[in-house]
């Protein structure tokens, strides 16, 4: 595990137990089972979707606040745009020692979103089933599971307290040897009833550095039949027609988004994008397919 991902979850343990503290987990699933349902996860038949996100800071790119209007009513604001813009989900980072995240930040725009039809994610280093059902009752319709991060038995208890809540997962991965836990986690769930999406991040998580050539290198490896979830790095429409090439079916965007004054016509236009790519590479593989009958 990168120092980054060790830090992360030493502070996430940290905040969990802080969090125990003041709840206990029989009030906190009470609470997260009396929430209203979250808006279901809906991909596009078009063959891409973005799933845009909310982040005040990153370790790699600084202070990202600067195109948001201060406050809770910035969030809003911009994760409003988002869903104007076409966004399938909205990702909210609650991390707040290095990414400024707050789990009230979800909570916001869960509600702003909600009546639009627009899930949103929570964005964090789980460590535990408490946290998902944190995550659940601030609004969030789904989680991020960062494999590296967790042993198998722990990403399954995520994985299986996300399904119990009826909440999607995107199950993240940085190299190989990630993909193959993917593999093997996901091979022993294939009677599950569960919405998981499968994302390939192309940060290298020492230097900080992306490295979009991964996401060419190990796009084959990812499983068939998930939704793949280019991750990091996507920073232009060309960006958006190059990892569609590739063979992904989804992007999660923040950085770009944040630093541009018009989130909203910015996702528009990937959206665009990548869906024209989407539908020449499907015209394509049918006319290879009917050449070789």
């Amino acid at each position: 595990m990168s120092g980054l991902l060790a830090a992360m979850a030493q502070s996430s343990l940290a905040r969990l137990e802080q969090a125990r503290a003041r709840e206990s987990e029989k009030a906190l699933w009470s609470r997260a089972t009396d929430a209203p349902p979250p808006p279901p996860l809906k991909l596009s038949p078009e063959g891409f979707d973005i799933i845009a996100e909310c982040k005040l800071h990153s370790p790699s790119a600084g202070d990202l606040s600067a195109q948001t209007a201060g406050g809770m009513a910035g969030i809003e604001e911009r994760v409003l745009a988002y869903a104007q813009g076409g966004a399938a989900a909205v990702s909210v980072l609650t991390e707040p020692t290095r990414f400024g995240g707050d789990l009230e930040h979800l909570a916001r725009a869960a509600t702003v979103l909600a009546p639009l039809g627009v899930p949103t994610m929570r964005k964090d280093f789980l460590v535990d089933p408490y946290q998902v059902m944190e995550a659940r009752a601030a609004g969030a319709g789904g989680v991020l599971v960062i494999v590296r991060m967790l042993e198998r038995c722990h990403i399954a208890e995520l994985l299986d307290c996300a399904a119990m809540l009826k909440m999607f997962v995107l199950l993240e991965a940085f190299d190989a040897a990630d993909l193959q836990v993917v593999h093997e986690v996901l091979a022993a769930r294939k009677h599950h009833d569960e919405q998981v999406l499968v994302g390939l991040n192309c940060r290298d998580l020492d230097k900080l550095t992306v490295e979009l050539s991964r996401l060419r290198e190990l796009a084959q490896e990812l499983p068939e039949g998930r939704p793949r979830v280019a991750e990091s790095g996507v920073s232009s429409v060309d960006d958006v027609r190059t990892v569609v090439g590739y063979g992904y079916d989804m992007a999660l965007i923040g950085t770009t988004l944040m630093s541009t004054s018009d989130p909203r016509k910015l996702l528009g236009d990937m959206l665009a994008a990548g869906r024209e790519r989407a539908l020449a590479t499907r015209s394509t593989n049918v006319l290879l397919g009917s050449s070789e009958e």
